[in-house]
């Protein structure tokens, strides 16, 4: 093996460290199946002190990233620090030096992506973002390359693991929110500030990513619906059991009539579906294809290992390109970037489906059936209802499930039934998804 590709890695975190592992300890197998050595020759972070658990050669190491940028030598720039700024600059940067970029950072690709595509199309390198979803699951590659065949009408995902945690442990436990969250925080699965996790940002800015490449437009994150799981309570994951579903945080991609459909949000799904299945920090990913049928990828979403494997399968796709001359083969988004326009967004307001609600009210005659006037007024017919005993002094909690419903209507209803005076709380809304209707090939 006369050829090198050597790789500069910038920011030593967790999954820096991780990487770094990989790298160096299983050199010789990645450098025998990428065909040419594969050399990690800079780690670049602010803080070189702190014991990260590898052990790591003598001269590799610097706080300058200047000395990696400028460095010619190097082919392949890994961005691990994480957020937009500096990250997006020093993408940009890596790229016009003609480095070819691997990065993990979701967030950066679904806020700032276009512009580093185009800018690395521009320069003739690469850009690889396999660990940008779903941890170590292949499912960038598997969509890109493996379901190349096939018009994909539906992507569905479970893609955030804390969240999934805490909805796992609320279902098995009966536990609240806040107490399962602060566990989550003291065993490393939760952020101290868990906004993007439980808010559904984090699988917003997978989501961008994985629609855009699914349905060969250009999806952004201001086009995705996103609301979080933060208002669930022990009461609703109970009700929802009884009813014959899940809670889960789930990311729904669905191509049709011209249109792409893109949300985030907490949804009942049945118990005997397949992702109803995924638990604590597990995430999955589910295909719809035209030729396949139904394809679902199952893994570690996050963590050290599964992201650092995803880092490196993307350096040795880049260094058995750059050994073979292939560079360009594979467009970062699946068809060539010039190719793709902007996506045709459907209206959250023109969703159609069924609602759970649960209202909070007080403990007296007439309450349900206003509510239920109102629900009728605006189109929205129950198709059942259920009122246990008192949760708190003279307050009950009221569920209904409604049949398909237009959430314009939903919208319209709800503003009007939260402004009564025996509405203690305000209204929760969970969606209830028809998963064979979304799973349909278009």
């Amino acid at each position: 093996m006369d050829k090198s590709v050597n790789v500069g890695l910038v920011g030593f975190g967790t999954v820096g460290s991780g990487t770094a592992k990989i790298l160096l300890e299983n050199r010789d197998l990645l450098s025998r199946r990428a065909g040419c050595r594969v050399e990690l020759k800079w780690i670049c972070d602010k803080d070189l002190t702190t014991d990260r658990g590898i052990s790591v050669p003598d001269g590799i190491l610097t706080d300058d990233l200047d000395q990696v940028l400028n460095d010619p030598d190097v082919d392949i720039f890994i961005e691990l620090i994480g957020g937009l700024e500096p990250a997006r600059t020093f993408v940009l940067r890596a790229i016009e030096a003609g480095k070819h970029v691997v990065t993990a950072n979701k967030a950066l690709l679904a806020t700032h992506g276009l512009e580093i595509f185009e800018a690395a199309s521009r320069k003739g390198v690469e850009v690889g973002f396999e660990a940008s979803v779903g941890g170590g699951i292949p499912c960038i590659k598997g969509l890109k390359e493996g379901l190349v065949a096939n018009r994909i009408s539906t992507v569905l995902g479970i893609m955030n693991g804390t969240a999934n945690y805490i909805l796992t442990r609320m279902t098995q436990e009966g536990a609240p929110f806040e107490e399962v969250l602060a566990e989550a925080q003291r065993l490393g699965y939760a952020e101290a500030d868990p906004t993007y996790d439980v808010e559904g940002i984090d699988t917003a800015h997978k989501l961008a990513i994985m629609a855009s490449l699914a349905f060969g437009k250009k999806v952004g994150l201001d086009d995705i619906y996103t609301e979080g799981i933060s208002r669930i309570t022990p009461v609703d994951i109970s009700f929802a059991s009884e009813l014959g579903f899940n809670i889960k945080l789930l990311a729904i991609g669905r191509s049709s009539d011209g249109q792409v459909d893109v949300r985030v949000h907490p949804t009942m799904i049945p118990k005997d579906h397949l992702l109803s299945h995924v638990q604590g920090a597990f995430n999955a990913v589910y295909f719809v294809g035209d030729s396949v049928g139904k394809v679902m990828m199952y893994g570690m979403g996050a963590g050290q290992m599964p992201t650092g494997s995803a880092v490196v399968a993307d350096v040795v796709d880049l260094a058995r390109n750059i050994r073979t001359g292939a560079v360009g083969r594979v467009p970062a988004l699946g068809e060539p970037f010039g190719a793709m326009g902007p996506a045709s967004i459907k209206p959250m307001a023109e969703v159609v489906c069924k609602y759970y609600f649960r209202f909070m009210v007080k403990d007296a005659p007439g309450v349900l059936s206003r509510i239920s006037g109102i629900l009728g007024e605006n189109g929205i017919s129950i198709e059942s209802v259920v009122q246990k005993g008192r949760r708190r002094e003279g307050a009950v909690p009221i569920v209904m499930v409604t049949h398909e419903a237009r959430e314009a209507m939903v919208e319209k209803a709800l503003s009007e039934i939260k402004g009564l005076d025996f509405v203690l709380d305000q209204p929760l809304t969970i969606r209830i998804e028809d998963l064979d209707a979304l799973e349909e090939e278009v």
